[in-house]
């Protein structure tokens, strides 16, 4: 029996216009939160669809959402509006954005249409300011620190059943160090921390994409952001279109007045800063698998573990973190999950 399902029923009836709606699944996500989507009934017969988060209090909170949801689009962001909240019962009721994902549409047709407006969004959502009544979180070196830990903890140790001896942890360490380091110098800004092609839709009537899943949102690294949308845990672009997409957000962000940097510096960032989210990523796809019974996120981890192997090959500084993931953890990725995608030449 799912006894929040009937809660959230139950709730979602006793608004206007939804005393016979049964919510229907929607999706869930990486977290505990999931989602249904509800119509209410209109005076002309018409139905409107509706999503009905369900954030279980235990496990979530609704506060950062709100928060962060009511002011950036105050600002402009197309972020779904809200139209009813019980933040005891963890239930909310959004505004529905659809079902036309920016992965699956920029698979199928132009990928330059949907990459520019979305980087254009991120430079606007890079420059805001914070809530009035919520204070963004930094990204502090224990934030990376706990992120990048998850790679050995959940993927090499318990889902690869890897032994590592000490020479392989200060190995890890000292390329966590370089990789925090990195991190914290970069400029800082308000960052999505998820800002991808999974968590962004697209309308017929306009260019702007719908952003989904900002509650994480902190204040740090310029680069993070588009790391997460150029280097897509969920689709690979060639390295030449990447760095292409790369120098157009740089410019654009740096005519914003977010940072100072030329192209191979901020492409160093860029770098970087993949490395750190990739170790982070690959280590919650193993989390999820693992904890969660959510196994059909282990088809993901070889493409992102080869972004953590190209950009390791390109940074002198982490030549031997790069011998060993090819000697050691790689190999046993592919003999338990799956092939990595190819490695490409560095861009020119």
């Amino acid at each position: 029996m799912d006894n929040r399902l009937d809660a959230l029923t139950r709730w979602v009836r006793t608004l206007p216009g939804f005393t016979a709606a049964t919510p229907v699944p929607v999706s869930g996500d990486a977290s505990f939160r999931r989602y249904f989507r509800v119509f209410r009934q209109e005076d002309d017969k018409s139905v409107t669809p509706f999503i009905v988060m369900d954030a279980p209090p235990a496990r979530e909170d609704c506060g950062p959402f709100l928060a962060i949801a009511r002011h950036w689009r105050k600002q402009g962001i197309r972020v779904p509006d809200i139209l009813a909240e019980d933040t005891g019962l963890g239930f909310l009721l959004l505004e529905d954005f659809g079902d036309r994902l920016m992965l699956p549409a920029v698979q199928q047709g132009n990928p330059e249409a949907a990459y520019l407006p979305a980087m254009d969004e991120l430079v606007r959502i890079a420059r805001l300011g914070q809530p009035e009544d919520y204070t963004l979180p930094a990204y502090s070196q224990a934030l990376l620190d706990r992120e990048m830990a998850l790679f050995p903890d959940w993927l090499l140790e318990q889902y690869l059943q890897l032994s590592l001896d000490n020479q392989e942890w200060a190995l890890l360490e000292t390329a966590f160090g370089l990789l925090r380091e990195s991190a914290l110098a970069q400029p800082e800004v308000t960052v999505h921390r998820d800002y991808h092609s999974r968590n962004l839709l697209m309308f017929e009537n306009t260019t702007a994409p719908g952003v989904i899943d900002f509650q994480d949102a902190v204040r740090g690294p310029i680069t993070y952001d588009i790391v997460s949308l150029l280097k897509d845990c969920y689709v690979r672009w060639p390295e030449s279109q990447t760095s292409k997409w790369l120098e157009y957000f740089r410019q654009a962000s740096l005519t914003a007045g977010l940072h100072r940097a030329d192209p191979d510096s901020f492409r160093q960032w860029f770098e970087l800063m993949g490395m750190q989210r990739h170790l982070k990523a690959a280590g919650i796809f193993a989390r999820l698998a693992i904890r969660d019974g959510k196994t059909g996120y282990l088809a993901d981890i070889p493409r992102t573990v080869s972004y953590i192997r190209d950009a390791s090959a390109r940074q002198p500084a982490f030549r031997h973190f790069h011998e060993w993931l090819c000697s050691k953890v790689i190999p046993a990725i592919e003999q338990k999950i799956g092939p990595l995608p190819q490695p490409e030449a560095q861009p020119v």
